[in-house]
């Protein structure tokens, strides 16, 4: 079996876009291959020094991984920071890290603009920290998005170059895992673009919404004032509508409203309702599931102290025996 790691950063709720993008496979993967998914605490710091409710941020995703059917009994759920080993191969990394290769990497440049008044060595480092993760637990594959493509790369670059250097075939070399057609990009609220925190409060669904704050929400969405002209091409807000139905709602439903839009008789507020109703009927199972995991605080900290066990386990054989390689007396 394939060793597969995934990360997330503690950085707020979860939305349909991250369980459509990744985590409805990860439910399926898990009993496929080895898994590890950790949740970024770390990486957190690069852009967020001095977080608040991190701790909080840290329960609620994890509470939203194990909802969205991740079983901690399968697969290795674990929060970063609980893995001190990390640390120490993030430093062994940088050493063979270099400034230049490390300026040249696009997310840096772009988060340097953003943020010009906290360009911090994590930032720049961030790559090493990545490589760190994956080949703490000498991964062979790595679910990852575009943004994230050069990352992989660059890991890749490290893991050779320490088999190079030491001469030995330690750290295999990780590719992307591609779910293929089972992937679905889902579109934001706002007209363009993907479904994303980033983008604003009112741009995702979370997994966690209330029936109200859904439908008010799927209510605001961007829309036009309707097509003029039979079987015409919709226009983008429009066509993220549909695709966001098509994700949720049935054959028949999607079907009915193409036929409304294609006659010009759709009227976008009844396909609004219906898709708030359509996403209420099928985050309800994963919106119960977090109450109840919320509430069982006694459980959350077994999950996390079984998986700081397996990870320490994992992590510290890699870390001890890259010691060994490196030339640290045992």
């Amino acid at each position: 079996m394939d060793i597969v790691l995934s990360g997330i950063r503690p950085t707020g709720n979860l939305h349909l876009g991250n369980y459509f993008g990744a985590l409805r496979n990860f439910t399926k993967m898990q009993h496929e291959n080895t898994c590890y998914f950790f949740i970024a605490d770390y990486h957190s710091l690069t852009t967020h020094p001095t977080p608040e409710h991190l701790q909080d941020n840290v329960k609620q995703v994890l509470v939203e991984y194990l909802a969205a059917g991740l079983d901690p009994e399968v697969a290795t759920i674990y929060v970063q920071s609980d893995l001190p080993q990390t640390a120490e191969l993030y430093l062994f990394l940088n050493m063979n890290a270099y400034k230049g290769e490390l300026e040249r990497v696009t997310t840096f440049k772009e988060k340097a603009k953003k943020q010009p008044n906290n360009i911090n060595a994590g930032l720049l480092t961030y790559p090493a920290l990545m490589a760190a993760d994956i080949l703490i637990h000498r991964a062979h594959k790595v679910p990852v998005g575009k943004d994230q493509e050069q990352h992989l790369e660059m890991t890749r670059t490290f893991a050779n170059r320490f088999n190079r250097l030491y001469k030995v075939d330690y750290f295999p070399e990780p590719v992307a895992y591609n779910f293929g057609e089972e992937l679905i990009k889902i579109p934001g609220l706002d007209g363009s673009g993907k479904m994303g925190k980033s983008e604003g409060e009112g741009n995702a669904i979370f997994l966690a919404d209330e029936p109200a704050v859904i439908r008010k929400k799927v209510m605001r969405a961007v829309s036009d004032a309707g097509p003029t002209e039979k079987n015409s091409v919709k226009p983008e807000p429009i066509r993220n509508l549909f695709l966001l139905m098509q994700a949720v709602s049935s054959a028949d439903t999607v079907a009915y409203f193409e036929e409304k839009y294609n006659a010009c008789e759709i009227r976008y507020g009844d396909m609004k309702k219906q898709l708030a109703e359509d996403i209420i009927i099928f985050t309800e199972p994963i919106r119960e599931r977090v109450k109840e995991l919320s509430a069982d605080e006694a459980y959350i900290k077994k999950v996390m102290e079984m998986g700081k066990e397996k990870a320490i386990a994992s992590g510290g054989k890699t870390v001890k025996e890259v010691r060994e390689i490196i030339g640290f007396r045992p």
